[in-house]
């Protein structure tokens, strides 16, 4: 039966509209949301720190960096690397120690099982009795198996954890955003060209328009594609590119030749929440509501 009227209270269909306001009221289902402004970082800021760059640097993939932070955290890196060599070491020395006891352990238990046998070369059949010969028996414990087959709660007969496989720690230091390797002499300075307003008095790090394009002197922000032109680092944008500097390859403020390596493209946006602007659906997975 369904429902007929706004207010029925005989319908045994449970309605999306329903579903949702329920869903809303109780805390299930799962939650979506757009992210603001303050949830996506800016052009300028550091990728780490997510802070306005003073000295900043990008990477060739076009993530940028306060030059201090990204040195910081290289230093951090090899110094975590040192830590865990010395430790790589260690322990092998240990795990070769262990190995190399091990088989003077089965040497010796080599060379005295040998001489047991060479001490009873004379079979005990041929000393015993016939009346000393065991009775057969089923019992898995019956002619001194009981010291072959020990109880099985010994720890040294309980089964263990296959031992893990050491590894030596990778020297190599990444990027922490694009997880590619990364070099200090890798990292290329960039020049922002702030806005010269002699009308306002604030820093240039609490304005909201900081920066222009070199060339086109257009407002730069999260909305306006940029580039960093290699050579000289200045920042540019898309458009500028597009109308300007590729139709010759030259460089407009030095007048050098240009070249497609020598453009980088900035990644623009990118946090916790939003690897880039064209994504800012944030969503929260709750216990879901069954109908």
């Amino acid at each position: 039966m369904t429902r007929h009227a706004r207010n029925c209270t005989a319908g045994a269909v449970y309605t999306y509209h329903e579903k949702k306001k329920d869903a809303k009221a109780s805390g299930y289902g799962t939650n979506a949301q757009r992210l603001g402004k303050d949830s996506v970082k800016d052009f300028d800021c550091c990728s780490l720190s997510l802070q306005p760059c003073r000295n900043p640097v990008i990477t060739k993939d076009g993530y940028l960096f306060d030059k201090e932070v990204i040195l910081e955290y290289i230093l951090k890196k090899k110094n975590d690397y040192t830590r865990k060599l010395k430790e790589y070491e260690k322990l092998k020395k240990l795990e070769e120690e262990k190995d190399a006891q091990k088989e003077a352990q089965e040497v010796d238990k080599k060379i005295s099982s040998f001489l047991k046998d060479e001490n009873n070369i004379v079979s005990k059949s041929m000393i015993k009795n016939d009346s000393e010969k065991p009775g057969t028996s089923i019992s898995n414990m019956a002619v001194g198996r009981d010291k072959e087959l020990p109880s099985f709660w010994i720890p040294s007969k309980t089964p263990s954890a296959e031992k893990t496989e050491l590894k030596k720690p990778d020297p190599v230091v990444y990027c922490p955003i694009s997880k590619r390797p990364l070099k200090v002499k890798d990292l290329i300075n960039v020049k922002f060209t702030p806005i010269n307003d002699p009308d306002e008095k604030k820093s240039i790090y609490v304005k909201e328009n900081r920066y222009m394009c070199a060339v086109t002197h257009d407002v730069l922000s999260n909305s306006v594609p940029c580039a960093v032109l290699r050579p000289t680092g200045d920042v540019v944008t898309m458009e500028c590119i597009q109308k300007i500097i590729k139709k010759d390859w030259i460089h407009p403020l030095t007048s050098n030749k240009l070249s497609k390596k020598d453009i980088i493209i900035m990644q623009r946006g990118g946090t916790g929440y939003s690897s880039t602007n064209e994504k800012l659906n944030a969503k929260e997975d709750r216990p879901a509501l069954q109908a």
